[in-house]
């Protein structure tokens, strides 16, 4: 008994230190950002091999540091600005002397500005064929808009009480904003993921190398120095989790609270990535069949509570319920000068935002290939076993699921298969929706919200391959080809993965 109490007083200490190093790392990221000008990025045309003319061109003079990196996350913080400093969600403003010639157009306002530059962006459109004269209309960004009202809110107590502009301070300004959305919400992230993984595995090493993965082989800590929409959705997906494997290891139902902190997160979780409204639908269904009244007046409440958040704010933005994703290919994207109408040139644009291959191709790619989910994190082939094998057990636990009783509504194996099934259908949904990527990304960023809930599936592969020297080695061995993925970015996550960029070198592949 007192050799198993030392061994997880060990292991706690190894959590900790783990924690502190990938937490230390984090914030690294954040307070050292800067966007950094890369002469491999700046080609004359058709120097890449494939005929592909690069419009970028490099500064004649020196531009003005930045810590923000891309369209993404320089149009989120475009909005940020816009609310706290102009009263509006909109980013610019687009003239037109006369309508009738909608080629002759003066932009102003901050996306104007040369460090808020984006292609993430929306024009609200103006119909020719009613208006004749001047003319004027709105940019925004094409993201949703909650979370930058949230920032903003952070950034007017800033500006408030502390004199800080996002424009003269942006070196205070932003750093302090992604130290209080990426790195303390990572930091409790990593320690509730911890006591799950404590309480839910079997064999020392098993545990180590599911914490050891979730610290430094996820791209959660890619991206914790830029402000995305990713990390925020895994870290809820985390939260919304936590009361419910609680109470599967403790076997017991859940307190009015854990329903409450299970919806509120899976809806928040949904704001960030919408696709994780699957994760919502996942938990809460189950729920609502062996929990009702609990669902009713606990889980799904919460749960609106962001959502109504998201469309109320979109409203308040853009007069509209329906979000700017659902107009991409209509004329809010395909404006006049617009990156995206290029999709309406009479041939297939170059650049990996217009992929134009056959869905298998594309499904391929996602999973395996050069935005591989399996190849640049192979720690996902034991997760995948761990998922299987696990949730192969849960047809017993799925019948008796609606008959209720005392205890928890979900097992082990029923939350493994509950998993496997949401993640089939995001993975099914891209696969269907679109052939995009995510830009110049340096991973498949689209599944980066289920990260938490497949690093809790290694253990049961992991603690298999314990058992064996061969085993630990082939699992160090995919835990280091994950590390090397997550880092291979070392100071900008907006850039291409390293397997996309050893097949172009080789002349295999080129967008």
């Amino acid at each position: 008994m007192a050799g198993t109490s030392d061994a997880s007083d060990l292991r706690r200490s190894v959590y900790l230190l783990l924690t502190a190093v990938s937490v230390a790392i984090a914030a690294a990221k954040v307070v050292g950002a800067e966007n950094v000008l890369e002469p491999s990025r700046y080609k004359s045309p058709a120097a890449d091999g494939y005929g592909n003319e690069r419009e970028r061109k490099w500064p004649t003079e020196r531009p003005d540091p930045t810590p923000m990196f891309s369209s993404n996350d320089k149009s989120r913080w475009a909005t940020v600005r816009a609310i706290v400093e102009d009263r509006t969600y909109a980013i610019g403003k687009r003239t037109y002397p006369d309508l009738k010639n909608p080629k002759i157009y003066s932009d102003v306002g901050i996306l104007a500005e040369p460090q808020y530059k984006s292609l993430d962006i929306v024009l609200r459109p103006l119909d020719p064929a009613t208006a004749t004269g001047p003319a004027e209309t709105e940019f925004y960004s094409s993201k949703p808009p909650l979370f930058a009202t949230l920032l903003a809110g952070e950034y007017w107590v800033l500006k408030r009480c502390l004199g800080w502009s996002i424009t003269t301070d942006r070196w205070l300004v932003i750093p302090t904003i992604l130290f209080t959305v990426n790195v303390i919400p990572f930091a409790v992230y990593l320690i509730l993921l911890a006591r799950l993984i404590e309480a839910t595995g079997k064999s020392d090493f098993g545990r180590l190398l599911a914490f050891t993965a979730a610290c430094f082989g996820t791209f959660l800590v890619t991206f914790s120095g830029t402000l995305n929409n990713h990390l925020p959705a895994a870290i809820c997906v985390l939260f919304a989790t936590y009361p419910l494997l609680r109470a599967v290891v403790e076997n017991r139902d859940m307190m009015s609270g854990g329903y409450a902190c299970c919806g509120f997160f899976a809806g928040f979780a949904t704001t960030f990535d919408l696709p994780a409204a699957a994760f919502l639908a996942g938990i809460g269904v189950p729920l609502l069949v062996a929990r009702p009244r609990q669902a009713v007046l606990f889980f799904v409440p919460a749960a609106a509570v962001p959502l109504v958040c998201l469309f109320a704010c979109n409203y308040a933005a853009m007069g509209t319920f329906r979000l700017p994703y659902s107009e991409f290919g209509g004329p809010w994207y395909t404006f006049e000068g617009s990156h995206w109408a290029k999709l309406q040139l009479p041939t297939r644009p170059h650049g990996i935002d217009f992929a134009d291959e056959p869905k298998d191709v594309y499904a391929f790619h996602l999973l395996f290939g050069h935005h591989g989910w399996f190849s640049l994190t192979p720690i996902w082939f034991l997760a995948v076993v761990g998922l299987v094998s696990v949730g192969l057990h849960s047809a017993r636990d799925l019948k008796k699921l609606a008959g209720g009783g005392k205890g928890s509504v979900w097992t082990v194996p029923l939350f493994s298969g509950m998993v496997l099934a949401v993640s089939i259908v995001v993975v099914g949904f891209y696969v269907d929706r679109t052939n995009n990527y995510g830009g110049f990304t340096s991973g498949p960023r689209w599944l980066f919200w289920l990260t938490p809930l497949w690093v809790l599936a290694i253990p049961p592969t992991a603690d298999r391959l314990a058992n064996s020297a061969t085993g630990r080695l082939v699992a160090a061995i995919l835990l280091g080809v994950s590390v090397l993925s997550v880092f291979y970015p070392a100071w900008n996550p907006w850039r291409p993965p390293w397997i996309l960029q050893w097949m172009e070198f080789m002349g295999w592949i080129g967008y």
